[in-house]
């Protein structure tokens, strides 16, 4: 399902779906990241939905300004099986624990495309509002990988969606996806 009108970046509270017909495999990915094939497969097979909640804070540590800062907590589920994150958007290192990818360290801020380096990352983005996208920088402590994400709208397949661009590394390897979501509520 397209996203409402009202649904921006930002405001992406709600529960959207991974719509894997428009979307890139994550097979690639995930194999990079050093997953099992077993798991990889699982996955795979698995609805995933993110549900978010936006809202503004002061931040947390190891950041010590004063101002407000916009926050996406994130509940990852894979057919019933959650994992959360909470994203700051003040562009600062925080360590998190994921059941899936170990120990990593993420960073998480507001960009223009005219900020974004890599073309494939930057690519296809509606500019809405105040032209903002938002960019998350995730390092794995364990195994090697880098993972940049851009989030954002796009039109896919003739209509609106949020959609994420994601440029993985490890070594010298590349591996460049979209995943493209529906809106459920």
């Amino acid at each position: 399902m397209a996203a409402p009108m009202d649904k921006t970046i930002d405001n992406l509270t709600g529960r959207w779906i991974l719509n894997k017909k428009l979307s890139d495999s994550s097979d690639p990915v995930l194999a990079l990241q050093g997953i099992g094939f077993l798991t990889r497969k699982a996955i795979n097979m698995a609805s995933i939905t993110l549900d978010f909640n936006q809202y503004t804070a002061p931040p947390t540590p190891p950041n010590t300004s004063t101002d407000v800062f916009t926050y996406i907590d994130i509940t990852q589920n894979l057919s019933g099986k959650g994992d959360q994150e909470s994203r700051c958007l003040d562009n600062t290192f925080r360590e998190h624990s994921s059941g899936l990818f170990g120990i990593v360290k993420g960073k998480t801020t507001w960009v223009s495309l005219d900020e974004i380096d890599d073309e494939f990352l930057k690519r296809g983005w509606l500019v809405e509002g105040e032209g903002k996208l938002i960019k998350t920088h995730v390092e794995s402590k364990d195994n090697g990988w880098v993972a940049t994400q851009v989030w954002g709208f796009k039109m896919v397949d003739g209509e609106r969606r949020y959609c994420r661009n994601l440029a993985i590394t490890k070594g010298d390897k590349r591996v460049l996806v979209q995943f493209v979501y529906d809106f459920i509520h």
